[in-house]
């Protein structure tokens, strides 16, 4: 079997386009949810909002470093875990926080702050949390990743269109309530239309080694929700904003993470189907999660 280091995940140049476009108009769903109150709400009553930072900034890196040293699995494995640890709140936290009779509210915010805050966070952190993965020296000298290269795409791929739509909200808010949801939906299923995509032209990849990534991923995703619920009621927060950032912590924009692994790193193997995986792990636990709270909706 072929080291799934050595791998690269398939994606033509169109492809890779039409991937950066898809994530772009994700993003722009997401910020027709985001309004200038949202930030002056955190001014106001912080300690949610800053739990729920800690959580995804902090803790989520955390358990994604003690993973690697306890499994030590392939230090392309390992970066896909760290860069995924880096990235903002997935498009879908909102829906499932809703669903789950939480604080949707807490939810948006903090979606709309670590997208925001991927421009510099998600680049810079990468860059300083890989520096302590083990074995990294058989991949350095294939990859070489400069923070202003990914800022510039995030620029493109978040901050342009969250703009869009934050200036189509604040105009337009008749028409915005109209097209939220559609727009929302029909985002989720382009993209996940896409991986399917290349999940099927990449399949003989996958099947040798996704056994090796899913365990590591469901590890990562659950102890994520655990850890955000923990914390928070450790932080004495109510049960609705727990469970918010709970969701909010094991939601990834894996979109995201796919466009810098196919942008910057070459679609090597082990980054891509962490982030594969997780992309569609992620949507199966986090919706059982909320339909399992959305039996105790008032918490």
């Amino acid at each position: 079997m072929i080291d799934i280091d050595a791998i690269r995940i398939n994606f033509s140049e169109d492809q890779l386009i039409l991937l950066n476009i898809c994530l772009a108009f994700l993003v722009f769903g997401v910020a027709l949810d985001i309004k200038l109150s949202d930030f002056k709400r955190l001014i106001e009553k912080p300690k949610s909002p800053i739990v729920g930072l800690i959580s995804e900034y902090v803790l989520l890196p955390i358990i994604a470093l003690s993973l690697i040293f306890l499994f030590k699995p392939a230090p392309s494995m390992a970066l896909g875990m760290i860069l995924l640890s880096t990235l903002p709140g997935g498009s879908t936290s909102n829906y499932m926080v809703h669903l789950a009779g939480a604080n949707a509210a807490l939810s948006v915010m903090l979606t709309s702050i670590t997208t925001l805050g991927s421009l510099i966070v998600t680049p810079l952190a990468f860059i300083f949390l890989s520096q302590f993965l083990p074995e990294m020296d058989s991949l350095r000298q294939s990859i070489t990743v400069e923070p202003s290269n990914i800022i510039k795409a995030i620029i493109q791929l978040v901050l342009i269109p969250v703009s869009i739509g934050m200036y189509i909200n604040y105009k337009h808010p008749r028409l915005t309530e109209k097209i939220e949801k559609p727009i929302r939906w029909l985002s989720m299923a382009i993209f996940i239309g896409f991986v399917v995509f290349a999940v099927v032209g990449n399949w003989d990849n996958i099947k040798n080694y996704i056994h090796l990534v899913f365990l590591l991923v469901f590890l990562h995703n659950g102890l994520a929700f655990l850890v955000g619920y923990g914390f928070s009621r450790l932080n004495r927060l109510p049960e609705k904003d727990a469970r918010a950032i709970s969701i909010e912590t094991g939601i990834q924009n894996t979109g995201l993470g796919l466009v810098l692994v196919f942008n910057f790193f070459d679609g090597i193997g082990g980054m891509a189907l962490v982030m594969a995986c997780w992309g569609v792990w992620h949507l199966i636990s986090g919706f059982a999660l909320a339909m399992w709270w959305s039996r105790n909706a008032k918490g």
